[in-house]
C-alpha cells in the first residue's frame, strides 16, 4: 500500500516532499500516484529504441523534474544520470539505466496498487 512509510523504505525524502505539500500527506500521496502513472516512462523507452536522443532527453528531463519534486530520490538519481548523458547526446547503450528506471518505477507502481 502506498504510504509515507513505504515511500521512506523506498528511499524517498518524504519530509522534504511533505514540506512542499504543506505537510498534507494525502495530497502528497495523490501527487506520487499521478507522477508514477505518467505515460512518458514507456515513451522514453521508445525514444531510446529509435535512437531519438533529442526526444529521449526531453522526456527524461521532464520525468526528472516530476520525480525530483516528489523527492523520490532513488529514481531521481538514475533519471538525473540519464538526463545528463542525453543532454550531451552521448552515444551509449542506455539499456542498463533504462532498466533501472523501469525497475524502480515498477516498485512504485506496485506500492500504489497494493
Amino acid at each position: 500500500m502506498l504510504s509515507v512509510d513505504a515511500l521512506r523504505e523506498f528511499g524517498a525524502d518524504v519530509d522534504t516532499a511533505l514540506a512542499r505539500c504543506l505537510n498534507k500527506e494525502d495530497f502528497y500521496l495523490k501527487l506520487v500516484k499521478m507522477g508514477i502513472s505518467d505515460e512518458r516512462y514507456e515513451k522514453l523507452g521508445t525514444a531510446l529504441e529509435e535512437d531519438n536522443l533529442d526526444e529521449a532527453f526531453e522526456i527524461c528531463h521532464a520525468l526528472k523534474g516530476v520525480i525530483g519534486n516528489l523527492a523520490l530520490e532513488p529514481l531521481y538519481k538514475v533519471l538525473s544520470e540519464m538526463t545528463e548523458l542525453l543532454r550531451s547526446r552521448t552515444k551509449t547503450d542506455y539499456t542498463p539505466l533504462y532498466n533501472q528506471i523501469k525497475e524502480m518505477h515498477k516498485k512504485l507502481v506496485d506500492l500504489a496498487s497494493e
